[in-house]
């Protein structure tokens, strides 16, 4: 993990420094296995597509997140076709989710 990935992390973000790669690497699989498209409904609201069969791993990497970054909101529903996550953050933390947004961008599979 370069210090470029660690930029945007604020410093409200109570995961130990050690953890942060591995944090890093959860999303990145969920990106490039489940994420079918992204759409930025406003600066502070980021609207995911996932495939129907990611829920479980959704779920908990969110509840895990939520509990580190308590600046984020994570919704998911759906259905058995398909998932929407829906990633709010305050305006104080657009950087933050500005970054989890490119790369997503990077890591998603067509």
């Amino acid at each position: 993990m370069s210090s470029d990935d660690q930029a945007w992390v604020p410093e409200s973000c109570t995961l130990p420094n050690v953890q942060r790669p591995l944090r890093l690497a959860e999303f990145d699989d969920l990106f490039t296995t489940a994420l079918r498209g992204q759409h930025r409904l406003s600066p502070t609201h980021l609207l995911w597509r996932l495939d129907s069969t990611a829920e479980t791993t959704a779920r908990d990497l969110t509840d895990r997140e939520s509990s580190c970054c308590s600046f984020f909101s994570f919704t998911i529903t759906g259905d058995t076709d398909a998932l929407r996550l829906d990633v709010q953050v305050p305006a104080t933390h657009v950087d933050v989710l500005d970054a989890l947004a490119q790369r997503a961008t990077a890591r998603m599979t067509s």
